[in-house]
């Protein structure tokens, strides 16, 4: 993991797993530690997003996502955002840094990387061997009203994605 953990000596493991550890610092905040990760928005020359369709057992749903991942130690961002692009979508591009955020900042380390991928060409990675992914291409206000009614499930990603897809071609450029 390659995590933002403090290491402060006021911290206290409860938990060190696969994906997440858990402290408790201060004896009382606890955070959840987690490897940064990245996002990648692209929409097709129809002005449709990317999305991979999965399953998420943590809150027990189908997902519509952007293609995501976590970065792996020794990648920078970029590069993970590429690989993750070629191994959930089949694709490649030129990549632009949007911007970075915490996810979830009141409980949880992680912060996410967003990129913009811009010509985009097949570019085929195998898939991780836990995922089961469907690449699929939506509209973005399609998108926002699913995840609005509730007929689709996603994640900030998502939003993400669809806000810079609406945003995209409200200037005219798919």
């Amino acid at each position: 993991m390659t995590g933002n953990g403090t290491g402060r000596e006021d911290s206290q493991v409860i938990y060190d797993g696969h994906v997440v550890r858990l402290e408790v610092l201060g004896g009382k905040w606890e955070v959840v530690r987690h490897a940064d990760a990245v996002a990648v928005l692209a929409l097709s020359e129809r002005g449709e997003m990317l999305l991979v369709r999965q399953r998420r057992p943590a809150v027990g749903a189908v997902t519509l996502e952007a293609p995501a991942g976590l970065i792996d130690e020794g990648e920078t961002p970029e590069q993970a955002a590429r690989r993750e692009l070629q191994e959930e979508a089949g694709l490649d591009g030129e990549l632009t840094l949007l911007t970075r955020f915490y996810s979830s900042p009141g409980f949880c380390d992680e912060l996410l990387y967003v990129f913009a991928a811009e010509g985009l060409r097949e570019s085929r990675r195998p898939h991780d061997e836990d995922e089961d992914l469907e690449v699929v291409w939506l509209p973005p206000g399609e998108v926002l009203d699913g995840l609005r009614d509730g007929t689709l499930q996603g994640s900030a990603s998502t939003v993400a994605a669809a806000l810079y897809g609406l945003q995209r071609l409200a200037a005219g450029k798919p």
